[in-house]
């Protein structure tokens, strides 16, 4: 007899038996209420435990000092051992807490869930937003509100830490923290007196040194002084930052030519004016000199700067005009700075005065 039309079903036969599910086992929180409001409390508490780490950080952060009379705790420094330690625990509490609310009050049952296919259906879109939903009502969130609200006061606790540390990147723009050395957005190296001199090579500046048409880069004095063990006065980053604000260019014109600003019929001499190197649209150093109109050009982005009209813009998205050093000469008739700039130099800021 022909097997050819017929068809052999084979039974499907797991190679190891389903074992099933063990049986239930209840947790004491489950069928002693006791035990359930002793484990909400006891979760309020490790969230109540890190509200008090993140605000003894910040008494760390104020009360411990740094710097050459160091605090210390175990040899080591206090103000960084607190913060270390507080913040720490402040995280660690909220972590334990969390723990100890999924496995003792949130729901507990078992679930058996099978692979699927990379790309959901509607429908399985539509379970998970049940499921989610399911477990919001199962954590108990909604009518626990000791250990919602004492979690929620713990994560915005946290909030204190990071506005400190954020606080601590350094001092706001309008903090002056040492104007005589040129400290903050707003001051340079200049002040009165302070002689001009030629970049790089550092040599002071005789007025009658410079002919018409003349530009020069130069620097104050004070990154190249010494002191009387022939030690520089400024060295590192001091000398990369004062030298990033105060870069100067000079530039002699027919007197003629300059219209005087409001107030700045004395900031120049015989015909030499001096204006910040760096544009106030990003911070790029200008160099680019057009000897017959006086304008300056940024190379990085074309802001055209009149220097015979206080720097005023005459081309680009700069929005600023070029702030300018008032100068005069010594008894010797070196240039030398009448002040610092009378605004901050460089690109414009939230808080920068917008004059």
């Amino acid at each position: 007899m022909s097997n050819d039309n017929q068809t052999t079903e084979v039974a499907h036969v797991d190679p190891v038996a389903d074992p099933g599910l063990p049986a239930h086992a209840w947790r004491p929180t489950d069928v002693d209420p006791k035990a359930e409001k002793r484990a909400e409390r006891q979760v309020a508490a490790f969230f109540i435990a890190s509200i008090v780490m993140a605000v003894l950080f910040c008494v760390s952060y104020f009360v411990f000092e740094i710097g050459e009379d160091w605090d210390t705790i175990g040899g080591m420094g206090a103000s960084t051992v607190a913060l270390g330690v507080t913040l720490g625990l402040a995280l660690m509490f909220i972590g334990i807490g969390i723990i100890q609310w999924a496995r003792k009050l949130m729901a507990d049952h078992e679930l058996v869930e099978y692979r699927h296919s990379a790309s959901s259906s509607d429908e399985d879109r539509a379970d998970a937003v049940a499921a989610l939903q399911q477990g919001i009502e199962e954590s108990g969130i909604g009518r626990r509100p000791l250990v919602r609200n004492t979690l929620l006061g713990a994560v915005g606790a946290l909030g204190l830490p990071a506005v400190v540390l954020l606080r601590d990147l350094g001092p706001l723009p309008k903090d002056v923290v040492d104007p005589e050395n040129g400290k903050g957005l707003e001051h340079t190296l200049w002040k009165k007196g302070e002689r001009i001199v030629r970049d790089v090579i550092g040599t002071p500046i005789l007025a009658s040194e410079l002919e018409v048409g003349d530009l020069v880069n130069c620097q104050p004095e004070i990154l190249l002084a010494t002191d009387e063990n022939g030690n520089h006065v400024l060295h590192g980053v001091d000398v990369q930052v004062g030298k990033s604000k105060a870069s100067l260019i000079l530039l002699r014109m027919e007197p003629d030519d300059i219209t005087h600003g409001k107030g700045r019929e004395n900031w120049t001499v015989d015909g030499i004016v001096a204006y910040s190197k760096i544009c106030t649209h990003v911070g790029c150093p200008i160099s680019l000199n057009e000897r017959t109109t006086h304008h300056l050009l940024c190379p990085c982005h074309q802001s055209t700067f009149d220097l015979a009209d206080s720097g005023r813009v005459v081309f680009g998205p700069a929005a600023r005009a070029l702030p300018q050093l008032p100068i005069a000469v010594d008894s010797e008739g070196y240039l030398v700075a009448q002040s610092d700039f009378t605004e901050p130099v460089g690109p414009s800021y939230w808080e920068r005065d917008s004059k």
